[in-house]
């Protein structure tokens, strides 16, 4: 992975895992996806799993050589980052009776 992929990936992972730990502690979601997201604790749970899934591929695609651990960690990586989605759906799904717009 080059360097010029990095950095970005390295932000966004840096600003989901933000938004998560704002929804996990505080119950507050960012105000695009207030209306969709009725459990957000569970939402945030999803998208702190994303945030290290994107970091876990960071580092197998930048650290790692090794040829034979290489394609497993991405493996893994991609795995946590479909766990991490589908956390963040059953977040939209399930759960709480929030009502639409205003903070929590």
């Amino acid at each position: 992975m080059k360097l010029y992929l990095a950095m970005p990936l390295a932000l966004l992972a840096l600003l989901v895992a933000a938004s998560g730990v704002a929804a996990v502690t505080r119950g507050w979601v960012l105000p695009m996806n207030r209306r969709h997201v009725r459990a957000p604790r569970v939402y945030g749970w999803g998208q702190l799993v994303l945030a290290f899934a994107l970091c876990w591929q960071l580092v197998f695609g930048l650290l790692i050589s090794d040829s034979g651990a290489r394609p497993a960690g991405t493996l893994i990586g991609g795995a946590m980052l479909v766990a991490g989605a589908l956390v963040m759906m059953m977040g939209q799904l399930a759960g709480g009776n929030r009502k639409g717009g205003g903070a929590p």
